[in-house]
C-alpha cells in the first residue's frame, strides 16, 4: 500500500531540544521501518520558522540548514510558515 507520513517538525525540533526519546525520522529509516508493509511514497514536513532569541540569535540559521538539508531527500515536501 502507498503510504504518505506527516510529521510535525516544530514539535519534533523541541521535542529533540528537551531531549526527549524521539529519533531523526527522516534521516533514518524510522519511518520506513515502522511502515514495513507499506510503499513509504512521500513525507510531508510541517514547520513554522522560528525566531532569533537574544539568547540564541543563529537559531533561524540552524533551522533553516535543517530545512536546507532535508530538501536535498526526494521523497520529503517542506510546507512552512512564518512564525
Amino acid at each position: 500500500m502507498d503510504t504518505h507520513v506527516y510529521i510535525d517538525g516544530f514539535n519534533l525540533y523541541y521535542g529533540l531540544l528537551r531531549r526527549t526519546p524521539t529519533s531523526d525520522l527522516i534521516s533514518n529509516t524510522s519511518v520506513t521501518s515502522s511502515c514495513r508493509r507499506n510503499t513509504v511514497r512521500k513525507i510531508y514536513y510541517f514547520t513554522a520558522h522560528v525566531d532569533a532569541r537574544p539568547y540564541d540569535p543563529d537559531q533561524p540559521s540552524r533551522q533553516f540548514a535543517y530545512l536546507s538539508a532535508l530538501a536535498t531527500l526526494p521523497r520529503v515536501e517542506i510546507n512552512s510558515a512564518p512564525s
